[in-house]
């Protein structure tokens, strides 16, 4: 969506703070032995909670509030009966919807002890995601995101897995400008307009390319495997640069 007015700009923000306070307190409950499925009811109580509703099972009746992936699992997993364990990676996507209005952010976590080159991954991603959101402003391209993300990678020795793209929010959980690449990208030819709404979304890897299915209908797993993490937020690009309304308060 573009944001024409104080008062949307306003509900956007609300729903940015209540998946940011959400995903914050998620991150925070991670302990071993724990059950994704019991680390997503926390968050969908939080979510009630607050007003707002699960983005994904609204807009696609995906089979839980959040989307938790572990280990292997880089994108859309079902939360259920797998244990986190210790040394594992999680990565957790909130987004939701209130008043008519989605807003949509992740992150990565470790659960202690982890390797060093995981750490580093975890710190980089945070980096290569901040790295793009610098790019956003009204009247800049929308290729600048995925050029700068590219350079940060390739500088510091890591992969980016190039089907999984970032997209427009808003009005809707997916909407247009569709496809944005978080990857250097020479058909990008769009341009940010004053008040457009968009994630900024890398996946991060230290070898992974793409993303394939599994077995069910939404786990998506990093190909060739290797650790992979991504960090999301929701950005406006406006005349004053990024605006990140997905901020815990």
């Amino acid at each position: 969506m573009t944001i024409s007015n104080e008062d949307e700009f306003d509900a956007l923000q609300e729903i940015g703070r209540i998946v940011a306070d959400t995903l914050k307190a998620m991150g925070g409950a991670i302990e071993p032995g724990m059950t994704t499925a019991e680390l997503d009811a926390f968050g969908r109580r939080l979510l009630e909670q607050a007003g707002a509703r699960s983005g994904p099972e609204l807009a696609y009746g995906f089979p839980g509030a959040t989307c938790i992936s572990v280990n292997e699992e880089i994108a859309h997993g079902i939360p259920g009966n797998r244990r986190i364990e210790k040394g594992d990676l999680v990565n957790i996507d909130v987004s939701a919807e209130k008043n008519g209005f989605f807003a949509d952010t992740g992150a990565s976590f470790t659960v202690p002890p982890v390797s060093r080159p995981i750490e580093r991954l975890c710190r980089d991603g945070k980096r290569a995601m901040w790295t793009g959101i610098a790019q956003v402003g009204a009247d800049k391209p929308l290729s600048g995101i995925g050029r700068a993300i590219g350079a940060f990678a390739d500088k510091n020795r890591y992969t980016l897995v190039r089907n999984l793209a970032s997209h427009g929010v808003g009005r809707s959980l997916h909407e247009e400008p569709s496809s944005i690449s978080t990857w250097p990208d020479r058909s990008e030819r769009r341009i940010m307009n004053d008040g457009l709404v968009f994630t900024v979304e890398p996946f991060l890897s230290l070898g992974a390319e793409w993303a394939e299915g599994g077995g069910d209908d939404w786990t998506l797993y990093s190909e060739p495997h290797a650790p992979t993490v991504q960090y999301e937020h929701t950005v406006v690009a406006t005349r004053g640069g990024p605006v990140v309304v997905t901020l815990p308060g």
